[in-house]
């Protein structure tokens, strides 16, 4: 049996603020730049979050290139 703990600081709030102040961006760019300031963020995880920010439509996920998608804010200022 694993406890699990609470991050201090949701994943998703990370990702709108990296987006809010760098503008659009890679998937890859993003997570390696979020990989920076937290080490225990997983890929799995990082995509998981993508996909539920999707939805729930606070961000819109385009394919650029095979393996590379595009993530930006909507309703950015």
């Amino acid at each position: 049996m694993s406890i699990r703990t609470w991050k201090p600081y949701p994943l998703h709030m990370i990702i709108i603020e990296m987006l809010e102040s760098k503008g659009s961006m890679a998937d890859i760019e993003l997570f390696n730049a979020i990989k920076e300031k937290h080490d225990d963020v997983g890929f799995r995880a990082f995509n998981q979050t993508l996909m539920t920010m999707e939805i729930e439509g606070k961000i819109h996920v385009s394919s650029l290139t095979r393996g590379k998608r595009r993530v930006e804010l909507i309703g950015q200022k």
